[in-house]
């Protein structure tokens, strides 16, 4: 069977004046229309093409790669509102569709919003939503503590950021672990710090402090090296300061130039850290 919204491995039938006629594995024929073929397509050829619904909700391919996909999150623009929702811009000639009743807030063109795409069982069409509480899964994890994850910014809260951890579960990063600019529709790398009863996320931007000391270490005595000796960053910094220069939190940079005091590499001052010693 043809899986809309998601990529298919299809097998080239026959060619028409319209298009390509392309074949899953029982038979069912989508459309390739003209615009997306080449000279390299040929007949029994396997393609790899996105399935969606054309103006008319018929099956139709595309070799064009969309900003979404079927059960997964995205940070899209709105193109149009119209008295039955808005339109979004996914990156296929047809915009995707968000009924009113999928709208958290009221949509307005310009504006850009995490959705979620779903196929609709009742209408049969693909359909997004911002209701993204109800699409996210934390009942049954398929994460652990220390886990590298992909993230996607959602929502600023009071405690922090709610975060979508691999298209999957809910996370929150704390708002004072955060001392870079963090905005709704970032996608980064993060850190599975701690979970919490009900299988709740705790997300950190940086990995477990003693995985990064010594890592830091080095790159401490690299850019004293390169500043000539001075570096006017000490215990007594921001935390802002410290993570705009070495990307690390507060906490690990004390412990790297207490470790690099210890080992008589440098001198620390109220103004900043000198190098003593390179070797």
């Amino acid at each position: 069977m043809l899986f809309i919204g998601k990529y298919n491995n299809l097998t080239i039938e026959r060619v028409t004046s319209v298009g390509m006629f392309l074949s899953d594995v029982e038979g069912e024929e989508v459309l390739l229309p003209n615009q997306y073929l080449t000279d390299e397509m040929n007949v029994d050829d396997n393609i790899r093409v996105f399935v969606y619904l054309d103006s008319e909700d018929r099956p139709v391919a595309t070799t064009e790669t969309p900003k979404i996909i079927r059960n997964e999150f995205a940070f899209l623009e709105v193109k149009d509102v119209s008295e039955h929702g808005a339109f979004m811009d996914w990156g296929l000639i047809k915009d995707l569709f968000v009924p009113f009743r999928e709208q958290s807030v009221p949509m307005e063109i310009g504006d850009w919003h995490v959705v979620f795409l779903y196929l609709d069982q009742k209408s049969s069409r693909l359909i997004a939503s911002t209701k993204i509480d109800r699409f996210l899964e934390n009942d049954r994890l398929t994460v652990a503590e220390g886990d590298e994850v992909d993230l996607l910014v959602w929502l600023k809260t009071d405690l922090g950021y709610n975060v979508i951890v691999n298209q999957y579960h809910k996370g929150l990063i704390y708002g004072n672990e955060v001392f870079k600019d963090l905005k709704i529709g970032d996608s980064l790398k993060g850190y599975v710090k701690k979970i919490r009863p009900e299988n709740k996320l705790d997300i950190s931007l940086q990995k477990a402090s003693g995985e990064q000391i010594e890592p830091s270490i080095q790159s401490i005595l690299d850019e004293l090296k390169k500043a000539g000796g001075f570096l006017n960053l000490s215990d007594g910094s921001s935390p802002e300061d410290i993570y705009k220069t070495f990307g690390i939190s507060k906490k690990v940079f004390k412990k790297a130039i207490g470790g690099l005091y210890k080992q008589g590499k440098i001198r620390i001052a109220v103004e900043g850290i000198y190098l003593i010693s390179e070797d």
